[in-house]
């Protein structure tokens, strides 16, 4: 005897509940294959309109999850509804709200809310004087703001980091830094030798890890904002990369670093500006790029 035909269920309102509720007991987010095993009797294309709908709702939100596949999560409810203000406010603090902490453009925020200019401005200058939003420079674009909530502090990409004071990279900040790390790791190096241990042990107790290298610089108080492990990676990192210091994994402590002595100096050519120059090959005697024309050139001939 052939088995009944299962019926598909197509109700949608009953669908969008049945995804709320999934959406809503798995916070971290919920993809497709669950959302098919959870629901196998329901239309696809059903299934489809009604997360369509939850998304123009704004009932949920769509990320893409650490595997590259897509993740359905329940959306935080605005706060554009419990604030003081007219619709227009309302409809910019939502536009400003989703951008997060990398802030909108005022332009974007122009397009999204389809308010002319003078309007837009009053708006923004009303958000601001409620404390409610705020605009912050951004170095990735001269003499341009964006415009975040009051309360969020700006991403890394927005205000440059520790590295960026009022749109300026702090080029003599980073270069002190880098000065003193390299003595931390170095005055490790040499206590290393100093001692009587075997080699191993040696090169082992001359390894620092990030956060030794961070208490370093505040117990020096040398900066004036509070840098993250991440800062001091990353000023490690140049380290490496000038080779005056080795990384290596560390396991749970994160990624260790000590100071290294090159065993032969360095060739003459590989410490002039054309053993890195990008275009040396097109560097002759004739035509744009000639030795006797380089700047770069020229200022390392007069150290010597």
């Amino acid at each position: 005897m052939a088995a009944a035909p299962v019926k598909m269920e197509t109700d949608i309102v009953s669908i969008e509940a049945q995804i709320i509720e999934l959406v809503t007991s798995f916070p971290q987010g919920v993809g497709d294959k669950v959302l098919i095993a959870n629901m196998p009797y329901v239309d696809p294309k059903v299934r489809a309109q009604a997360i369509n709908k939850l998304l123009v709702g704004e009932k949920i939100d769509l990320y893409k999850g650490s595997d590259g596949g897509l993740l359905y999560r329940l959306k935080s409810p605005s706060k554009a509804a419990t604030i003081s203000g007219d619709q227009e406010e309302k409809i910019v603090f939502r536009i400003i709200e989703n951008a997060g902490n990398l802030g909108s453009w005022i332009r974007d925020i122009r397009g999204k809310s389809n308010l002319g200019q003078t309007q837009l401005t009053k708006v923004l200058k009303s958000l601001e004087a409620k404390r409610l939003i705020k605009a912050v420079k951004s170095v990735n674009a001269n003499k341009k703001k964006v415009y975040m909530l009051y309360n969020l502090d700006p991403d890394h990409s927005v205000t440059g980091g520790a590295w960026y004071s009022d749109q300026d990279f702090e080029s003599e900040f980073v270069e002190i830094l880098n000065q003193q790390c390299y003595r931390f790791l170095y005055h490790k190096l040499e206590q290393s030798q100093a001692s009587s241990a075997g080699p191993i042990a040696a090169k082992n107790s001359s390894m620092v890890s990030t956060k030794d290298v961070a208490k370093f610089i505040t117990d020096l108080g040398i900066s004036k904002v509070a840098l993250k492990t991440e800062d001091i990676e990353a000023i490690l990192n140049t380290i490496v990369f000038d080779g005056k210091a080795e990384r290596c994994e560390g396991g749970e402590s994160g990624s260790l670093y000590r100071a290294v002595e090159p065993l032969l100096p360095s060739a003459g050519l590989a410490r002039s500006p054309c053993g890195v120059c990008p275009v040396i090959r097109r560097c002759g005697e004739k035509g744009n790029i000639r030795p006797e024309t380089c700047d770069y050139f020229r200022d390392w001939l007069e150290e010597f």
